[in-house]
């Protein structure tokens, strides 16, 4: 999926008839399907089975706001994801 699909697809997620609230990061999700270095599978595999609270799911939305943030994101609900994530390790 190409990023201006990626973007069409949200905007048409926030017109849908429920109420998508903006900047919120636990009310929208969409699938992601990338390829990873086999070291970075393997270390997330092994982190994953070593912390009960944490999903593959839960962990790929933290690295991208971890990313996103220190890279200067301005957004708030990026902000607050990469924070709470930090506290809640």
């Amino acid at each position: 999926m190409e990023f201006n699909q990626i973007e069409t697809r949200i905007d048409a997620i926030k017109t849908d008839e429920f109420c998508c609230r903006e900047n919120d990061l636990d009310v929208m999700s969409i699938s992601l399907e990338a390829e990873v270095p086999e070291a970075l599978y393997v270390g997330m595999r092994d982190f994953i089975s070593g912390n009960d609270n944490w999903d593959q799911s839960k962990l790929i939305s933290s690295a991208i706001a971890n990313f996103l943030f220190q890279n200067g994101s301005e957004d708030r609900a990026i902000t607050e994801k990469y924070l709470n994530d930090i506290f809640t390790l």
